[in-house]
């Protein structure tokens, strides 16, 4: 069990999860391109040195090696930036891993403006709409550090290729993580009937503050946060818009294909009601600090407040 993750990011929560699992068991193997520093997965190296592959850059090479493994019986988990494992290596992805459905898991760090300096060539913000195409992807994006190492395990213990997201700043915690991460299922953090927001990964806790904000206005706003991507959680979502009427979706990522298009979906087969989205306009992004990028591009917990005033006037 995780300790002391208080405001750990999520990339060093990933890190230690897979140390604290590697303890448990031994059926795991994880690959690096060059990137163990950025990823966190060097944690695991300097403990299991011998369950640690050096693939170099070479990420489209370290696909295939991993698909390659995981008929041996190992279970192969791939670490590497955001970019290159949704972009350069998605022909492995779909081709060697996907389609014959290899149990190959894939864990990715620096994404969305949370990846603040490294700038717009390694801000990824297409991920989740990548891999939530690919069938036989499951997407997840954990919401905050003492999630993580439950998130691994679940993920190492799927039958299945899986997409994980990880992430580059300090995260807080503001929920009470179950025993067990049950994937396919969102969690209510905050009760509320007058809205919900839908939040993943670094946006949880932005989502929490803009419902504190927004108790402050006399609204009352429900606070999901939605781990998995794919399959959505669409029986929570439902019920979510039956009970409160409007949803905001908030990620850090292209509002186009991620979350809020995964929510959409669902409403509009279920129950349609007003539907606001928080994330990227469909754009590329500057460089800077995660915390004033966030500011420039909307991802604070003001802005998810905006949104959900909006769909509360949609809504009446």
């Amino acid at each position: 069990m995780l300790t002391g993750v208080e405001g750990m990011s999520l990339r060093e929560a990933f890190g230690h999860a897979l140390v604290a699992v590697g303890k448990r068991r031994k059926d795991f193997v994880v690959l690096d391109a060059d990137v163990a520093g950025g990823t966190c997965a060097g944690l695991f190296r300097s403990e299991f040195p011998d369950r640690f592959i050096q693939c170099g850059i070479a990420e489209q090479n370290m696909f295939s090696v991993a698909a390659g493994l995981s008929t041996t019986g190992v279970i192969p988990i791939v670490t590497a930036y955001g970019v290159f494992a949704s972009m350069r290596a998605i022909e492995q992805a779909r081709n060697s891993i996907a389609y014959p459905e290899f149990n190959v898991k894939v864990a990715a760090s620096h994404l969305g403006v949370d990846t603040g300096p490294d700038g717009p060539t390694h801000q990824c913000m297409e991920d989740m709409a990548i891999y939530r195409s690919i069938p036989n992807f499951t997407v997840l994006g954990p919401g905050d550090p003492a999630e993580m190492e439950r998130a691994v395990e679940a993920m190492i213990d799927h039958d299945g290729p899986v997409y994980m997201r990880t992430g580059r700043s300090h995260v807080p915690s503001v929920m009470d993580t179950p025993e067990r991460f049950e994937i396919g299922k969102g969690a209510v953090i905050r009760e509320g009937k007058d809205a919900t927001i839908i939040a993943t990964g670094v946006m949880v806790h932005r989502a929490y503050a803009a419902s504190v904000l927004l108790e402050g206005e006399g609204l009352e706003v429900r606070v999901v946060n939605m781990s998995t991507i794919k399959p959505i959680d669409a029986d929570l979502i439902e019920k979510c818009a039956r009970e409160t009427g409007c949803i905001v979706t908030a990620e850090d990522h292209n509002v186009l294909g991620g979350l809020g298009g995964a929510v959409a979906e669902a409403v509009v087969k279920t129950r349609p009601v007003p539907v606001r989205m928080v994330g990227i306009e469909d754009r590329f992004c500057e460089s800077g600090e995660p915390t004033e990028l966030a500011v420039k591009y909307g991802l604070t917990h003001e802005a998810i407040a905006e949104k959900v005033r909006e769909a509360v006037e949609c809504k009446g």
